[in-house]
């Protein structure tokens, strides 16, 4: 496995937070703002594209019914296989985990390479159930109320709130994310309430990377 850039002027900030707590939304804020973005989800799927040793790995063990006919991941019915069986779902993070984290580690080596001084996001939905915290140097935690929540994620999914409540149930409460982060952004009172805590977050960031 990779280590991070030996670079010590990079500062790399894990974006984290619950589903549909408005993470995609503060990542671009901050790039706006001149912080290049490192996705785990896109990452997630470049590792397991048709043909890859992940993909093959996945398909061997779940079997071909996971497949879409194009030979894609159908990632519903994987997630469904999962969800409710922690034998399997940890099948599935050992196969996916160590190729993911390598795969951003040299993003970002090629990041600092290029600028040393960068602050870089890593937007890791699950960096706390996962255990990634020691791939970022500061931990930015997303929150919005859980009512919030269950509506963002019952409109953009279209799911049922019963749904949305068993998928948030499976997740880290975000009341315990918000005590383990180094900065929180609640980002449930409009765009521009949530812009001026990232011009301020940005300017804290900006702060600690010239020390």
């Amino acid at each position: 496995m990779s280590s991070l850039p030996n670079q010590a002027e990079t500062l790399i900030l894990g974006v984290t937070g619950g589903i549909a707590s408005g993470k995609s939304t503060v990542a671009d804020m901050l790039q706006e703002l001149g912080a290049p973005i490192i996705d785990f989800d896109l990452i997630a799927r470049e590792v397991v594209v048709p043909g890859s040793p992940a993909w093959k790995e996945i398909a061997d063990y779940f079997g071909t019914v996971i497949l879409k006919r194009n030979g894609s991941l159908d990632r519903k019915k994987l997630s469904e296989k999962v969800f409710a069986n922690p034998e399997k779902r940890k099948k599935l993070e050992s196969i996916t985990h160590p190729r993911i984290v390598d795969l951003f580690l040299k993003r970002v080596n090629e990041h600092a390479k290029d600028d040393s001084t960068a602050i870089l996001q890593a937007v890791i939905p699950l960096l706390f159930e996962a255990g990634l915290q020691k791939l970022v140097h500061k931990i930015l935690v997303v929150s919005v109320p859980r009512e919030m929540q269950v509506e963002r994620l019952t409109k953009r999914d279209h799911i049922s709130r019963e749904q949305a409540e068993k998928i948030l149930k499976a997740q880290m409460p975000i009341e315990d994310k918000r005590k383990q982060a180094d900065f929180v952004i609640y980002n449930g009172k409009g765009l521009k309430e949530t812009r001026k805590q990232v011009m301020d977050l940005w300017q804290t960031l900006t702060r600690i990377n010239r020390k």
